[in-house]
């Protein structure tokens, strides 16, 4: 089976005051239901959770997590890019039984597949990888690894909500809402805070 290995990459959480930054990366299967996918921005939560075990189920997929220890350390840029590189490796490392698994035959140089990554800045991933701005707008796989970072993200941020009582990350996911502000001014700093990150009373 002829096959075009494209793979589609973007981030979930750059703006939060609290939580990882997670990264999606997508080959989508080619008989994958193209036209449920949008941007994962666009999609009711509902819609988003319906999507996921489709991908999962039939996509070849990747997903990575940068923790907020290493967002401050680094920069939030730096995080993103990363988590993109870890997604991106852990995707190539289902290809061969993912391939096997669908009657296509495995690209012989990884090398080759073509990716998109969503934004300005490139991944450093060792493939034929390049940017766009509003690239999880316009591009399937780029729309799909953004449901998977997003998803995941967002059921991470309601478990750090058990485990963190009284700063609403189930509701916010450390968005910074003035609940969200309110309760960091009260508490102080939860143990999941990006404390490089600045805020304010609102």
């Amino acid at each position: 089976m002829e096959f075009d290995f494209f793979a589609g990459l973007d981030e979930a959480g750059r703006g939060p005051l609290a939580g990882p930054v997670s990264a999606g990366c997508v080959i989508l299967s080619p008989d994958f239901p193209v036209e449920l996918l949008n941007d994962s921005k666009k999609l009711t939560e509902k819609k988003r959770e319906k999507i996921l075990p489709l991908i999962e189920e039939k996509c070849c997929y990747g997903l990575a997590f940068v923790d907020h220890a290493e967002i401050d350390r680094e920069n939030i840029l730096q995080a993103s890019l990363k988590a993109m590189k870890l997604a991106y490796e852990e995707m190539v490392k289902k290809l061969p039984e993912w391939c096997a698994r669908n009657g296509i035959e495995m690209i012989s140089d990884v090398r080759n597949i073509a990716a998109m990554a969503d934004g300005t800045f490139i991944p450093d991933i060792d493939c034929n990888v390049k940017c766009e701005p509003k690239a999880d707008g316009k591009y399937a796989a780029v729309m799909a690894a953004s449901i998977v970072a997003k998803v995941e993200r967002d059921r991470l941020m309601v478990e750090y909500d058990r485990q963190y009582p009284g700063y609403g990350y189930a509701k916010h996911k450390g968005y910074p809402t003035k609940a969200h502000i309110d309760a960091i001014l009260e508490l102080g700093p939860s143990p999941i805070q990006r404390l490089s990150f600045t805020y304010k009373k609102r």
